[in-house]
């Protein structure tokens, strides 16, 4: 059975464990953790594996994790010290990493490999809410540093036949990502970007779909959205590896007067 291919918010921070007793301290998070929380059970077949790129892991050339598990990277600051203690303890995927990274060396993208590097927040934040049994291994994928849209999608297309294998790709990220406004005075030109994203990235049509996520800045409020993107990034892997089927937005709920969607492709 081929698995769908799913670009996820992951948050901000560690929102969805904020309060010591668990749970997030603000009801804000509270949807997007229920969405996060059922994502292997809408799957039509539970992954052996995930592969998962994050906004939060750039490489010149893109890299692999190969290492068969690792202490998690705590790349937020500020946050109640309790989160700095968090655990999500499942094993790398190693023979993954291997087999995507043969994968993306035919497609003639030079590929590196590493081992020490934790899983930053974008991978164990949202994981640990989707798969709290920490029972599935885990790859990262890094991104390419050149941010290029269109490198980002035929990266995920040469990722597609992990899909096949019983692998799950997984992009992690914010389809809203501007730090610098939030509350009601954003909804307005956030409401107006997120209904385009939503329109462009789930175009019946599959190659007007990749053209207009590759063309993301002709979008209305795009640099609003997203003044740097690499949170949007790990949605044109997801949308290239999900190849000709069908796109949904399977997720939207505002946060911090953001509109934030996800995204099931194939």
């Amino acid at each position: 059975m081929t698995l769908p291919t799913l670009f996820v918010p992951h948050g901000g921070g560690p929102c969805f464990f904020m309060d010591p007793a668990g749970g997030p301290a603000d009801p804000m998070w509270q949807p997007m953790q229920a969405y996060l929380a059922g994502l292997i059970e809408r799957l039509p077949q539970r992954p052996r594996a995930i592969l998962l790129v994050s906004g939060h892991w750039e490489e010149p050339d893109v890299t692999v994790h190969v290492g068969a598990g690792q202490p998690l990277l705590f790349d937020y600051y500020g946050f109640p010290e309790h989160t700095y203690h968090l655990r999500w303890d499942a094993p790398g995927a190693p023979e993954v990493a291997l087999r995507a990274k043969a994968l993306l060396d035919t497609a003639g993208f030079p590929t590196g490999v590493e081992r020490e590097r934790g899983w930053d927040h974008g991978v164990f934040i949202p994981m640990k809410v989707a798969v709290p049994e920490a029972d599935i291994p885990l790859t990262q994928l890094s991104l390419r540093a050149d941010l290029n849209p269109a490198a980002h999608v035929a990266i995920g297309k040469a990722l597609a036949p992990l899909r096949d294998e019983g692998v799950l790709i997984v992009g992690s990220g914010m389809s809203f990502h501007n730090l610098r406004v939030r509350g009601p005075q954003a909804t307005p030109g956030a409401d107006a970007w997120d209904e385009a994203l939503v329109e462009a990235a789930t175009d019946p049509d599959p190659l007007r779909r990749e053209a207009r996520i590759i063309a993301w800045r002709d979008l209305p409020y795009a640099e609003f959205a997203h003044p740097r993107e690499e949170h949007l990034l790990p949605l044109m892997v997801a949308l290239g590896a999900g190849g000709d089927g069908p796109a949904i937005c399977d997720y939207r709920d505002h946060v911090f007067g953001w509109a934030v969607s996800g995204f099931r492709f194939g």
